[in-house]
């Protein structure tokens, strides 16, 4: 970020307008979603990945609006179920990549969630699956598709804290349940951060939307509470590689309004919401100057309008 930028957003916190224009939801563009469960290996593990993908795709269906065609979910059963797509193998990951590129435009929100126990260090870091594992440096391959959306790739599962350095990127958001491939042990990361994004308890600012950061939060929170409450040391630490996108990317639909005026308002917000997005995506083909002038256009404008919204009694 900028230095310029940095002062505007300096500015707006001064003014307590931060909140106005750093969630962007995920529903001001098309978001996909690809759900991969790695083998569970213990009844235990079957019943809380299961749990954590029907959290996950609730939320994606019913909070998100995201299609059947846009919604893949592979899982370790070698037959099709109501909840599962097909087979999570190494051939069908890269295959629903290879599907999902053809349908996402400029400026679309790719969502992946990894879930089960996770081995190895660096680049060759994997969460464990039926047949040959794909390694970190797969995942990085198959996400190099998407450099003209926005990624959130959340691996949740054990030991895939050396995720981050492999994937992190310009417009993409990487999360994972530990900090290093080391940490191992059995994680609870997984269960509360998928149920999150469908809790509105998760939602901080009550804006009636949940950004990536907030989930991120909540999750990481609960899960400090449960080792705290069981007097054991914390053996998973979450990571977020960039805090700042996580704030601003946000899952839920803008909040409708029965005042016209009011859903004007919200329109025109919503408006710009999909500028700021389709000016990340364009950034490598602008000047830095030009970049930072319009995105600061843009977050005065974002600022503005929820002021407008505020005063006319439209809450966030």
């Amino acid at each position: 970020m900028s230095r310029r930028v940095a002062r505007t957003l300096r500015t707006l916190v001064l003014h307590g307008a931060l909140a106005m224009v750093v969630a962007l939801p995920l529903s001001a563009q098309r978001t996909h979603v690809l759900l991969v469960v790695g083998l569970s290996g213990a009844p235990q593990f079957k019943r809380a990945f299961e749990t954590a993908t029907q959290s996950a795709r609730h939320a994606a269906v019913n909070r998100w609006g995201v299609s059947d065609s846009s919604l893949i979910v592979l899982t370790e059963d070698s037959t099709r179920t109501a909840l599962s797509s097909g087979r999570s193998t190494r051939e069908n990951i890269a295959q629903a990549f290879l599907r999902l590129s053809s349908r996402v435009q400029p400026g679309d929100v790719l969502f992946v969630m990894l879930m089960g126990h996770g081995s190895g260090e660096g680049a060759q870091s994997k969460v464990n699956l039926p047949g040959p594992d794909a390694t970190a440096a797969e995942y990085a391959s198959w996400l190099a598709g998407f450099s003209k959306q926005q990624v959130v790739f959340v691996n949740a599962a054990t030991g895939s804290g050396d995720f981050v350095p492999v994937l992190k990127a310009a417009n993409r958001v990487v999360v994972t349940a530990t900090k290093t491939s080391n940490e191992r042990n059995e994680s609870v990361f997984l269960q509360y951060f998928a149920g999150a994004l469908g809790l509105d308890a998760a939602d901080a600012d009550k804006d009636g939307r949940l950004s990536v950061f907030e989930v991120f939060r909540f999750a990481r929170t609960e899960v400090g509470k449960v080792y705290t409450s069981s007097n054991r040391m914390q053996t998973e630490h979450a990571l977020v590689s960039d805090s700042l996108l996580a704030s601003r990317l946000a899952f839920g639909k803008t909040a409708a309004s029965a005042d016209p005026r009011i859903a004007a308002l919200l329109a025109e917000r919503q408006a710009l919401e999909s500028e700021v997005a389709s000016l990340r995506t364009r950034k490598a083909t602008m000047t830095a100057e030009a970049y930072d002038t319009e995105l600061e256009r843009l977050l005065l404008a974002l600022a503005e309008k929820t002021k407008a919204i505020r005063a006319a009694g439209g809450g966030s």
